[in-house]
């Protein structure tokens, strides 16, 4: 069975019955006292914060403080090489030699940082990619132990804006990200994956989970679940101060700086040679789980979308929670709390 498609493509039904998942090692890295966990490509997530990460760890960033003037030149030009290197390498790893252990190594983001001058690099051309912004993410928990970070998307908004008879399914547009041009890391070929932003991530801390998070928001993803992650462990901010936090972005041109930052923060940014624009918001609604070491859990989503924190409970209670008063009554008493 073939049905064509109204652009004169096909879909066969061996397309859908031949199609298999591919089962990649995430991605892990040190980072303070801490270790990230990323997805690996085709998603650039994983190497990409590893590799920002790295370079801003021979930083003081706690030291300079939260929207200090430098504190935002080195976010904005971290962000600068993590792009240069996901222009170059981005792609499925099927079809593409992706050098992750060179883009994740600390020797690697030591060198890196060595090019970062006291104002913004001299930024050679580079071709701008565009991602939908209509994604959904959400993070979940549970009392055993069970973590999951996920992102979806059909890419833009209602995908290829048709609907498969009978199925109620929406198939994503996400052919929009290939190359149409032949022999490029991200040229269209058959049975290829192509690159995301997605970046759900989990922190580990003594070998245990110490956050989960991630959020939409197109190529801004990744860059502000990095910043997210600096919140967490190196500023100290709660979960619902780490998500709302303001955020900057780039990737090699204009900088975008959100407003909570105020002029000063923008106009210190112009000081050092960066072209920058105010904007409402960079990236979508983050939500993250924070895990303590006595079991509890806290939970926080941000203003820039419609996320929400769900907290599910059922099963025993802690040893000092009492459903009864200290004093049974009889049993008989019509006054008796009951259960259902």
């Amino acid at each position: 069975m073939q049905r064509a498609t109204q652009d004169g493509g096909t879909l066969s039904a061996e397309d859908l019955l031949s199609y298999r998942s591919v089962e990649r090692d995430a991605i892990f890295f040190p980072y303070r006292d801490c270790v990230v966990v990323g997805p690996p490509p085709p998603a650039s997530s994983g190497i990409h914060i590893a590799q920002m990460l790295n370079i801003l760890e021979g930083d003081d960033l706690r030291g300079l403080g939260f929207g200090s003037a430098q504190s935002l030149h080195l976010l904005v030009e971290a962000m600068r090489l993590a792009f240069a290197d996901r222009r170059l390498h981005s792609g499925d790893p099927d079809f593409v030699d992706i050098p992750v252990e060179q883009l994740t190594s600390k020797g690697y983001a030591a060198d890196l940082r060595a090019s970062i001058g006291a104002r913004a690099a001299q930024r050679a051309d580079g071709e701008t990619v565009s991602e939908s912004n209509d994604t959904t993410h959400v993070t979940v928990a549970d009392k055993d132990g069970f973590v999951v970070s996920a992102t979806h998307t059909i890419n833009g908004i209602f995908g290829a804006r048709i609907m498969v008879p009978e199925t109620g399914i929406i198939p994503n547009n996400y052919m929009l990200n290939f190359d149409p041009r032949p022999g490029r890391a991200l040229s269209i070929a058959p049975g290829k994956r192509v690159p995301t932003s997605m970046a759900p991530m989990i922190i580990l801390k003594k070998d245990a989970p110490f956050a989960a998070l991630g959020l939409p928001g197109g190529l801004r993803i990744f860059p502000s679940a990095f910043q997210a992650i600096i919140n967490l462990i190196d500023h100290g901010m709660t979960p619902q101060e780490a998500v709302e936090a303001p955020r900057v972005w780039t990737q090699g041109g204009i900088v975008e700086i959100e407003r909570l930052y105020g002029d000063a923060a923008a106009q210190a940014l112009r000081e050092r040679g960066h072209e920058v624009q105010v904007v409402p918001h960079i990236g979508g609604g983050m939500n993250v789980i924070c895990f303590h070491g006595d079991g509890a859990m806290t939970g926080a989503a941000c203003w820039r979308a419609d996320g929400v924190v769900a907290a599910l409970g059922g099963g025993l209670a802690r040893p000092e929670v009492r459903f009864w008063p200290d004093t049974a009554p009889d049993d008989d008493d019509d006054s008796a709390p009951k259960t259902n």
